[in-house]
């Protein structure tokens, strides 16, 4: 039987997860009549609440179910990225616990890979039903921006939920960059994608840990990990403000010589020095996004650290049992 490894990056999902182990079960039963066994992966990228608790409780009931627990929260990127190099399968799947991923398209997405030709099958939602609309709009801006300023292709509404093969999982494990960023990540490799549409569904359970101000930080991720047009962009105002400055000059000189040099315009004059500051900052700051990438590239930390998986349980409960005996 094909191996189907489902990589869950899990953080605060005490609520869910149980109900997410549920339906992936019925899912299970459905594709094991096309003769797919599956293991579940459970990172839990440093969960405060009982995530660890249900995992752990979860693998030690069914064979099939495995655990990573990280020392400490170091994000959902690192999560994907351990769950890629953890997992066993000849497939691999990567969704949300939270059933904002439909289970029942793993079936429609794992014929696709290995019935229809492709390396991929990646999901995408059709609308954004039940987001606050002041999110819904900067998102779909978004979009529309890295798209214009990025050669890598983005799809409006991609979900981190998708199917592929090993080979695939392989050539993403070839780009261990500290700064990940998967939607741009999965487009850069390549290979053939099927996309499949759905509606959007809401969570289960639960509430989102995704604050506006946190999709803002990764969106700028996204940007400075695919797109240098941000410091052509700085660039191109430099030289623009230096023409402007270069036709003052001009301006000033010629009113001097033929009308004489009143004092006056310092109110304007303030402005303008106030503005072109301003720009100055603005361009220091996206100099400075990419300059903290850069830093944080070559420290070379690596991207998480393991506190506990199965396997370490499995052992510390077997040596408690043998002290007791």
């Amino acid at each position: 039987m094909s191996l189907l490894s489902i990589i869950v990056p899990c953080y605060n999902e005490q609520e869910v997860l149980e109900l997410f182990y549920h339906e992936i079960c019925e899912e299970s039963d459905k594709l094991s009549k096309s003769g797919v066994s599956i293991e579940l992966l459970f990172i839990d990228d440093g969960s405060r609440d009982e995530t660890l608790r249900i995992a752990r409780e979860l693998s030690q009931k069914d064979k099939r179910v495995r655990f990573i627990s990280f020392s400490r929260n170091f994000g959902k990127e690192a999560a994907i990225f351990a769950g890629l190099e953890h997992c066993k399968g000849d497939y691999i799947a990567i969704m949300d616990a939270d059933l904002q991923d439909p289970p029942s398209l793993l079936a429609e997405m794992y014929r696709a890979v290995t019935t229809e030709g492709f390396d991929a099958a990646a999901t995408r939602r059709v609308n954004r039903t039940g987001e606050p609309p002041i999110r819904s709009f900067f998102a779909r801006q978004y979009y529309k921006i890295i798209r214009m300023i990025s050669k890598t292709e983005f799809v409006d509404g991609a979900r981190d939920f998708r199917l592929f093969t090993r080979q695939v999982a392989d050539a993403i494990l070839k780009l261990p960059e500290y700064n990940r960023f998967t939607k741009g990540i999965n487009e850069w490799v390549g290979f053939k994608t099927r996309w499949i549409e759905y509606e959007n569904v809401q969570r289960a359970a639960g509430n989102t840990k995704w604050s506006f101000w946190g999709l803002f930080l990764y969106s700028l991720e996204g940007i400075t990990a695919f797109s240098t047009v941000p410091l052509a962009f700085s660039a191109l105002m430099g030289i623009c403000f230096c023409f402007v400055a270069l036709f003052f000059v001009c301006f000033i000189i010629f009113r001097t010589l033929m009308y004489g040099d009143p004092v006056s315009g310092w109110p304007s004059l303030a402005v303008i020095i106030l503005f072109v500051n301003g720009v100055q900052m603005f361009c220091l700051g996206i100099l400075g996004q990419y300059l903290a990438k850069t830093y944080l590239e070559t420290k070379r930390r690596p991207q998480y650290l393991i506190r506990e998986t199965e396997s370490t349980t499995a052992c510390s409960n077997a040596n408690h049992a043998v002290k007791e005996l």
